[in-house]
């Protein structure tokens, strides 16, 4: 058999071949992009028609403490505004243990739908997964939404305690090492830190009883004097306080609060030093529409905004952020970093 053109024997023979080929790459790189781009379209238009046909049946907001813990006392009046607003029930649903472990936990693992989203106080997301063996990422499966409080805890304590001052109870404490004794709800929780740093910065010693839950789990013991101190949030305390059941030590901020105007910051009162906020927040699993995020975050931040909401929240001690979702990202990263090296600096193990 015979060709009427001899094969090419160089590659230089082979221009034209080479130039189809190219144009054929690129024509295929074209098709694949344009393919790609109008996928692309589609997952965010589907995402958009996504948030805005939500909620289009009841959210279930969880969180990881007993009824009447101080994340619990937040998020039920905001529950009942969201409910409201977007004509939808949004129920909230207790699901105590681990520090609130389980509760973040099971809002990682569930779909990025926006109807279960998380409640969480600060240190359930910061320093409990530093101090357990979390089985989740705080900083990777979650979305943050939007912060809802920004609080200092109140360290009271049981009448029979004779402090009335931070620098009463570190005489009391050095008189008598390790005999006072102070609940939390939980190993690496918030109100556990507080009292590890303040024995840290005070050079005493403390014994920490750790309750499932969270105040309300707490409080039997504290009133009856089986536990001596307790950390919390004000609105947890409030009604003993003002009952003389159990008397406000100090406040751990660096200013006072509003609702407790006589009661001394810990720093002022005889540890200078010493300032710890906490906060409560609501997350959604990772992978969440952003828009959805968004709405969700915009109407909480209004809906804190209210002369109504600020009055409940001055009078439980709260303060209102008004924090975008990466603003609200940020802190949790900025805690989570800043919790690691207090942990590491008290000598706190992981249990």
């Amino acid at each position: 058999m015979t060709f009427a053109r001899p094969l090419p024997r160089h590659i230089d023979d082979c221009q034209p071949m080479r130039a189809v080929a190219r144009e054929m790459r690129q024509t295929s790189a074209s098709a694949f992009s344009r393919v790609l781009v109008a996928a692309m379209m589609s997952i965010m238009a589907a995402s958009d028609v996504m948030a805005q046909v939500w909620p289009s049946r009841p959210v279930r907001l969880i969180h990881g403490f007993a009824p009447g813990s101080a994340i619990d006392v937040s998020i039920r009046p905001l529950a009942a505004q969201l409910s409201e607003q977007f004509g939808q029930t949004f129920s909230v649903e207790p699901r105590p243990g681990a520090t609130g472990q389980l509760a973040n936990e099971f809002i990682a693992r569930s779909a990025p739908d926006g109807y279960a989203l998380l409640a969480a106080p600060g240190t359930s997301l910061t320093s409990a997964p530093q101090l357990q063996k979390a089985p989740y990422d705080s900083l990777k499966d979650l979305a943050p939404v939007a912060m809802i409080t920004a609080f200092s805890f109140v360290l009271v304590g049981h009448p029979a305690v004779p402090a009335k001052t931070s620098r009463d109870l570190i005489a009391l404490a050095r008189a008598k090492p390790g005999y006072l004794t102070f609940g939390s709800t939980g190993v690496g929780s918030g109100f556990h830190l507080a009292g590890e740093l303040f024995a840290s910065l005070a050079n005493v010693k403390l014994v920490h009883v750790p309750y499932r839950g969270g105040g309300s789990a707490t409080m039997p013991d504290l009133i009856s004097g089986r536990v001596d101190l307790m950390w919390d949030s004000y609105g947890t305390v409030r009604t003993q306080v003002e009952a003389g059941k159990l008397r406000a030590i100090g406040v751990t901020g660096s200013t006072r609060i509003a609702a407790l105007p006589d009661v001394p910051t810990i720093a002022e009162s005889g540890l200078p030093g010493y300032d710890l906020v906490g906060w409560h927040g609501v997350l959604a699993p990772a992978g969440t529409p952003r828009e959805m995020v968004e709405r969700l975050n915009t109407t909480i931040n209004r809906t804190l905004d209210r002369k109504d909401f600020r009055t409940l929240w001055s009078q439980q001690g709260f303060e209102t952020p008004q924090l975008s979702p990466e603003q609200f990202a940020q802190r949790i990263r900025r805690d989570f970093e800043s919790f690691g090296k207090l942990i590491k600096a008290i000598g706190l193990q992981v249990q």
